[in-house]
């Protein structure tokens, strides 16, 4: 595990309850549901985050064998979503991101992007 990666993890995780912390419908939306994200980097190691009660906690790596949904990618894309070069959506149609799950887990990507 890179402590790099982890520290940028931990920011999109903060950074996302903050903004969960701030919108209600978001909070309404993701009420009940409990999901564990597997973030899987190559050979640059895998990270889990669970969600429960609308935010994002319990960080740590490696990612179990299992899990709700997994996000596969490599570590320059990864950087390129973070920083905003590429898009999620352009990084899922070339391919260079992949989205394991139900349709439902996955609709539900949309909402903590």
């Amino acid at each position: 595990m890179s402590a790099e990666i982890e520290t940028l993890i931990a920011g999109i995780v903060e950074r996302f309850n903050q903004h969960a912390e701030r919108t209600p419908h978001l909070r309404r939306d993701l009420a009940g549901l409990e999901r564990t994200i597997a973030v899987r980097l190559g050979e640059e190691g895998s990270y889990a985050v669970d969600l429960r009660g609308g935010r994002l906690e319990n960080l740590r790596g490696p990612a179990p064998e299992r899990a709700d949904v997994t996000i596969r990618t490599d570590e320059a894309t990864f950087r390129g979503l973070i920083a905003k070069e590429i898009g999620p959506m352009k990084a899922l149609v070339t391919g260079r991101l992949k989205l394991e799950g139900s349709l439902e887990d996955k609709l539900l990507f949309r909402k903590l992007l």
